[in-house]
């Protein structure tokens, strides 16, 4: 099989991230929080350590850091612990249902209202003109993706963030396609709360997720339980991170994140991962060009996508495409990929895409191995 969902989660995993969950299994296997035996403080120091460079890497304070099951979570967590009743906020036109869902819940419970900005994929400065003519003085929160889900669009975070900054709004990320990928600094940026997967980017095994933020924003919990602290209160603990953690924690799957995180730090950083992903996915940019029958998305060119590349046959449905590939040994997804809107917005709400994301692990002849079979399917050449 030749891999090309990393979108959905990275693999194959780097044989360290593996060995690093099975160590947490075999040699700590601890509760992280929970005694004063040697096998629970050990758990507890393997957490903090992740913490670290997870502060370290998107810059906000190590307390700050949450760990939840996935970015959904975080999501929701963001979301439900940053309004109130009366509230308005504003979305892009390209998020995922991890917000537009949590968000029109809350529209339709009668706590908030909102909006949605479109994105202009040829024009950052008529993006942030769309969101901020939707600015009114209940507006409270603005929730953008770095990078789009579906199409690998990137939004302009770091000027959204000024926005927000300016305006005295509290600005959420959906960074599920760029941690680990492109570079996030929650403070030069000006995010409030970055929300993201420990298992695309970041290399980790799934089930972990992770949310952070900033040292002047405060999160309403979103459950409530034991903490392995202040046990003889009724009410959740003030300190972070316990005020955000309740239960206990996924410790494989949190030093797998870490482990993940040196992994990319061992490899040249961000930097250097996103310039091998975006060398592949120009290539096949390019090479789809040329694929007889092929629509292409966003039309326009691949330099304002990163790490996806989406596509339609004419005349066949995404899925039908995906299931021929498939059948030929390729992993792709076809279909919606859980994206109301981006899709409403590029007009494939009938077909879906096919998406293919290429990953820090694929080879170019891979990818010629792969347009190969498309040119057959375009053809007609395999049904």
């Amino acid at each position: 099989m030749i891999y090309l969902d990393n979108a959905a989660t990275s693999y194959p995993k780097p044989e360290s991230v593996i060995n690093a969950a099975l160590y947490a299994m075999r040699d700590a296997g601890g509760n992280s929080g929970r005694g004063s035996h040697k096998s629970a403080i050990k758990a507890g120091e393997l957490v903090y350590n992740v913490r670290e460079k997870a502060a370290e890497l998107f810059g906000c304070e190590s307390e700050r850091v949450i760990f939840t099951l996935n970015c959904t979570m975080s999501l929701n967590m963001a979301i439900k612990g940053s309004v109130k009743k009366g509230d308005h906020v504003i979305i892009s036109s390209l998020e995922h249902n991890s917000v537009l869902r949590p968000v029109h819940r809350l529209s339709e419970e009668g706590i908030i209202t909102y909006s949605v900005a479109r994105v202009n994929p040829l024009s950052d400065d008529e993006t942030l003109k769309n969101f901020a003519s939707l600015i009114k003085k209940e507006t409270s929160l603005i929730i953008s993706s770095a990078v789009s889900n579906v199409f690998g669009t990137i939004l302009p975070v770091s000027r959204l963030g000024g926005l927000c900054r300016k305006r005295k709004i509290r600005f959420i990320v959906d960074g599920a396609q760029a941690a680990g990928m492109r570079e996030i600094n929650m403070k030069q940026s000006n995010i409030d709360i970055l929300c993201l997967p420990g298992h695309k980017g970041l290399m980790g095994i799934m089930g972990t997720g992770l949310l952070l933020f900033s040292e002047n924003t405060d999160i309403e919990p979103l459950i409530q339980g034991g903490t392995g602290s202040f046990s003889l209160i009724k009410t959740q603990p003030e300190i972070y991170p316990d005020r955000l953690e309740s239960g206990t924690l996924n410790l494989p799957g949190i030093v797998s994140v870490g482990e993940g995180i040196d992994f990319i730090k061992r490899e040249g950083g961000t930097s250097a991962v996103y310039q091998k992903e975006k060398s592949l996915t120009d290539m096949l940019f390019g090479e789809l060009a040329n694929v007889r029958n092929t629509v292409l998305y966003p039309m326009f060119s691949g330099k304002n996508a990163s790490g996806i590349v989406s596509f339609n046959i004419k005349g066949q449905h995404s899925e039908k495409v995906g299931q021929m590939l498939s059948d030929a040994g390729f992993a792709v997804r076809a279909g919606y990929h859980c994206s109301y809107l981006a899709h409403k917005v590029y007009g494939t709400d009938k077909t879906g895409v096919v998406r293919i994301s290429p990953g820090y692990f694929t080879t170019k002849k891979e990818l010629k191995s792969l347009i190969f079979y498309l040119n057959k399917i375009a053809m007609g050449k395999i049904l």
